[in-house]
């Protein structure tokens, strides 16, 4: 693996850079002895997929499929370019998740398979996304005598019986102009947090009729489905979880790895990247100041399966915090009382106050999982919004 590729694989590991010392010998022997750079590799990979919660990486799909445009939008909506959080309280959760319709049927009767959703994640909000189709032109007798529909959708609790009031149990239900076209979102949520095994998932039967209680035929009031219409109008369920992880991965116990980079190790730096060497523990007269860390998915090996952001700026926190700390370097009352005494001599062994980052921003991944679902998901703690002396 190339000197490049293993900068990238490593660049969680040293964001969180300040005045930390060289670690242990054996420390360094354990992690980086491995004689075999694919065993590095896959050491380096197993920890970063740590991070992102992930335990295997999806297969690389080189976006053959074209993502849902409600997941694109919403990701749009709280992330910008790089995919940093605009607000946090913009999404609900940490994690949205979408899924296809698998049965692909021609009657109102859709499943999801929703295996990909861990035991851990708590189920906050659930959705389905049905696509109405404009009405033919042919059905205009029907549509002067009947201006409305009312759609109903139903956990089926026994397929064979989703007809009878036994076999179903109503979730949401509207009216909806029979003119219209485009979108239409149903509350699900009270059946998806009742499937908590596969065997109790029996899908949704959704049901149209109008307002004399008459069920419509389905030819005349039409949604989309996963066989017949492009998959940009597929029937969907949208989920929204949370699955409880704030903060990042603990990294007690790992080596320093810009410590472990030789003095001369070759590397071409990218525009607006920053060209990591090994640290020798002193900055001189440079302040505490934050410096871009660029990560590429792609150099890293995921461009496969994130759909966004092809990349994005961790940055990092460099320099020294010299005595007497100023307010620039937005230093805590301990790093004030630790330089103080660090600049007296007052007690052995105590260094100068590390130059960390003092504020963390999260970022979103919208990604392929291996069921070619798409999800949105958020991580705290990833980018270094501001450096201080702490």
């Amino acid at each position: 693996m190339s000197n490049k590729k293993m900068l990238g694989l490593m660049f969680l590991f040293i964001i969180m850079e300040g005045c930390t010392s060289r670690p242990a010998e054996s420390m360094e022997k354990n992690f980086f002895s491995v004689e075999d750079p694919g065993e590095v590799r896959s050491e380096a990979l197993k920890r970063l997929l740590e991070v992102f919660g992930i335990e295997d990486p999806p297969h690389s799909l080189h976006h053959v499929k074209q993502p849902p445009q409600y997941m694109v939008d919403l990701y749009n909506t709280v992330a910008d370019a790089d995919g940093v959080t605009k607000d946090p309280d913009l999404l609900e959760g940490n994690t949205v998740r979408s899924f296809f319709d698998k049965i692909h049927s021609d009657q109102m009767h859709f499943l999801f398979n929703l295996s990909t959703v861990t035991k851990n994640e708590k189920i906050l909000t659930a959705e389905l996304h049905l696509f109405k189709m404009k009405p033919r032109p042919s059905e205009q007798a029907y549509f002067k005598r009947h201006h409305f529909c009312q759609i109903s959708v139903y956990q089926v609790l026994d397929k064979n019986k989703m007809q009878s009031a036994q076999g179903k149990k109503l979730l949401s239900s509207r009216l909806v102009p029979i003119h219209s076209s485009g979108w239409e979102v149903f509350s699900i949520t009270q059946a998806v947090r009742a499937w908590n095994d596969e065997s109790s998932n029996q899908g949704l039967l959704v049901t149209v009729r109008n307002l004399g209680g008459t069920q419509v035929d389905s030819n005349i009031i039409r949604f989309a489905s996963g066989r017949d219409h492009h998959e940009s109008k597929q029937p969907m369920l949208v989920l929204f979880t949370d699955d409880g992880r704030r903060g990042i991965v603990s990294l007690n116990g790992l080596p320093d790895m810009q410590a472990m980079l030789l003095p001369n190790e070759p590397h071409v730096p990218a525009p607006n990247r920053t060209r990591i060497t090994r640290s020798s523990g002193e900055d001189g007269h440079v302040p505490c100041q934050r410096h871009p860390l660029y990560v590429d998915f792609e150099e890293i090996g995921w461009s496969g399966w994130i759909i966004s952001p092809r990349g994005y700026n961790a940055y990092h926190c460099k320099g020294s915090c010299p005595f007497p700390l100023g307010q620039n370097m937005r230093p805590t009352n301990h790093a004030t009382v630790q330089s103080i005494i660090n600049a007296l001599k007052l007690s052995k062994g105590v260094n100068s106050p590390c130059c960390v980052p003092d504020k963390l921003f999260s970022i979103n991944l919208l990604y392929f999982d291996d069921d070619e679902n798409v999800v949105l998901k958020q991580y705290d703690d990833m980018v270094a919004g501001s450096c201080g002396c702490h």
